[in-house]
Order: C-alpha cells, then sequence, then structure tokens
C-alpha cells in the first residue's frame, strides 16, 4: 500500500474552546475530555444518540489546535463516507479526506477518515512501538464503532490496529455495545498505554417498544417493563391452537407512525438485494 507523504502544517490553530460546544456537556462528555487533556487514551462507553462523537470531534480540535493529524476510522465504507460529508460541513472541506479501499480524497488533510483495515494496513511493516511514514504528525486516532472487536471474522483487525499503534497516538474507542469494556481498557493499559473507561447508560430519548400487526402498533412490553404486553399474548382458538396475528406490511406501518407524529423513521433491511428491490407489499 502506498505510504502518505510527509505532511507540513501551518502554524498551530488557536481554538476558542467555550464557544465549540454551546451547550451543557454530559458529565461522561466531560469526563473523557478530562481524560483526553491529561494525555490518556479513552475506551468510550454510551449509548447510541448519547453524544460520543462529541469526544471524537474534540480530539480533532486540539489536534488542529497544535498543527497536528487526525485519523479518524469506521468499520465500514458507508459509515466512513457519512463522516466525510460531516467532517467537511463541521471543519471545511479542505481539512477533511477519505481513504478507503477504492477512494482517495485529499488524503494529506490534518483529518483523515478511513476504514479500520485501511488503518491497520498502515501499521504493517512498521516495528511496535515506533512511528512509520503514514502516521507522522498523528496525534489521536478515533477507533469509530470498536466493538466489531468483537467478530470473529474482523476483530483481529482492531486488536492488530491498538497493538501496533505507537504509544504516544492517543487512541479514542467509542461504542456502544462493548460488553467487556473493563477488559477491554485493562487489555489497553497493558499494549497500548495510560487508558481510562468512560461509561454512561443514560439515554437522553428513552427506548420504547412497539410491535407492528394488521391491527396497528402495539406496546411490546407490559407497563411495568418486565413482560410481553397482555394484548400480544395469543389465545387458544377453539380447537386448541393459538390464532396467527394478521401480518403487517410496510405501507400501513407508516401510515401508523405518521398517525403518531411518529416520523421520520429508519427501516432496517440486512439484505443488500431486498433493499434494492421495490417491495411488492
Amino acid at each position: 500500500m502506498q505510504r502518505i507523504k510527509p505532511v507540513t502544517f501551518s502554524p498551530p490553530i488557536e481554538l476558542d474552546f467555550n464557544t465549540l460546544f454551546p451547550f451543557a456537556l454530559d458529565e461522561f462528555q466531560q469526563q473523557a475530555i478530562a481524560a483526553l487533556d491529561a494525555g490518556k487514551s479513552v475506551v468510550v462507553c454510551a449509548p447510541t444518540g448519547s453524544g460520543k462523537t462529541l469526544i471524537g470531534e474534540y480530539a480533532i480540535y486540539q489536534a488542529l489546535r497544535r498543527g497536528r493529524r487526525v485519523f479518524y476510522t469506521t468499520p465500514l465504507k458507508a459509515l466512513s463516507n457519512q463522516k466525510l460529508r460531516d467532517f467537511r460541513d463541521r471543519f471545511g472541506a479542505e481539512q477533511v479526506g477519505l481513504l478507503t479501499g477504492d477512494v482517495s480524497i485529499n488524503r494529506d488533510a490534518p483529518i483523515l477518515v478511513m476504514t479500520t483495515e485501511i488503518f491497520r494496513n498502515m501499521l504493517y511493516g512498521t516495528p511496535i512501538g515506533e512511528v512509520g511514514t503514514s502516521l507522522i504528525g498523528v496525534e489521536a486516532v478515533v477507533l469509530d464503532e470498536c466493538h466489531y472487536m468483537n467478530d470473529r471474522q474482523r476483530g483481529t483487525v482492531w486488536e492488530e490496529s491498538i497493538i501496533y499503534c505507537p504509544p504516544d497516538i492517543q487512541l479514542v474507542a467509542l461504542s456502544a455495545t462493548v460488553d467487556n469494556s473493563d477488559q477491554l481498557t485493562d487489555w489497553l493499559n497493558e499494549v497500548h498505554g495510560a487508558t481510562e473507561l468512560i461509561y454512561s447508560d443514560h439515554r437522553s430519548v428513552p427506548l420504547q417498544f412497539h410491535f407492528g400487526t394488521g391491527k396497528g402498533l402495539l406496546p411490546l412490553l407490559n407497563p411495568s417493563g418486565k413482560g410481553i404486553h397482555p394484548s400480544l399474548k395469543q389465545k387458544k382458538g377453539a380447537k386448541g391452537g393459538a390464532p396467527k396475528q394478521e401480518p403487517a406490511n410496510l405501507p400501513f406501518i407508516v401510515s401508523q407512525l405518521q398517525q403518531r407524529n411518529m416520523l421520520p423513521a429508519i427501516y432496517f433491511i440486512f439484505s443488500r438485494k431486498d433493499a434494492t428491490t421495490p417491495s411488492k407489499s
């Protein structure tokens, strides 16, 4: 893989951090920022939508202020493309680049978004603990969605990225679903350097669960949250069997969401073929 040429940066950028985030930060965000300011790496575990990306953005601001670089890694090309757009809006197009298996855009930019495999490949051929050509000027590496480390097929990519990353580069590991976060943090302390676990289970927007049938949207859980709602329990028919629930098609569910002022909504399909084929319902 072609190495990144050494980059000459302009003088450090002076930033007013009091205006960067014009709102009160949550406690876990304050803790993570304090750890980064102390020179530590962090493992941040917090629910989706709680504001973990802000911590990665803080690491970017700090690097820009010092005239240095940040690598922002994601597990998916689609997510890397999304981050490219977001960071261009946030920091300016000239400050952000993209590096995936088939695309290279502004690769010498101070903020370089890439897939985690690309970052791991950069580290190949570099002795552990040393800074290769590709990491010159890099202050921090953000490992977004780091729960992929638990993936049987791809988890070694994250492990190797952490092991080979020089200890003077801060790691910002972000995830909502790391079950063994304590063990992960202990391991990072051992193989990389001082790392602090930042954990939060607070949700700014509480989750509500519903079940869709041909009769509409019904609460999935009973009011106590510890069992299936009685309206969903199937009663036995005349011959002793449970009657089938009438299925609900997508247009009907969307209409139900619209009536409850619950749009816009995201519809997850776990097949690329089904996602590109018009629905027959």
